[in-house]
């Protein structure tokens, strides 16, 4: 077997890197590890933790091309984060201006869980722990 420990990171490349980083520390609150411009690449890349855990990368390039389809194009299909109140969850994003899907419930574990998106359309799961 393959000695995986767990996973490192998840990198996401946006279209409005501005946008996304407001979204992804501000609303998220994910921590900036830190920020690096490589301008050979004319690219944004910046590091966030979760509880002081590494878990995005997110890159900026000149004009990327848009997702073809969602959420069942080949590739990631969502992001997830396990919350412990999802109620609370849909109420501090909505303060942020940001919808989510009617909260449901899985029908395997009993559990509820909720979607947005992110400001490029990601799919973003809230599951209640």
């Amino acid at each position: 077997m393959l000695p995986l420990l767990h996973i490192h990171h998840i990198a996401i490349i946006c279209a409005d890197y501005a946008v996304s980083k407001r979204f992804y520390t501000e609303v998220l609150g994910l921590q900036v590890i830190r920020e690096v411009y490589r301008a050979e690449r004319q690219s944004y890349k910046l590091d966030l933790a979760l509880q002081g855990h590494y878990i995005i990368e997110l890159f900026s390039f000149p004009e990327p091309p848009a997702r073809l389809s969602r959420p069942e194009a080949t590739g990631l299909r969502h992001l997830a984060f396990a919350v412990s109140d999802l109620d609370a969850t849909v109420a501090w994003l909505a303060q942020h201006q940001v919808a989510s899907e009617p909260i449901r419930t899985d029908a395997f574990t009993g559990r509820r869980f909720t979607f947005i998106q992110d400001p490029d359309g990601l799919p973003v799961e809230f599951y209640e722990q």
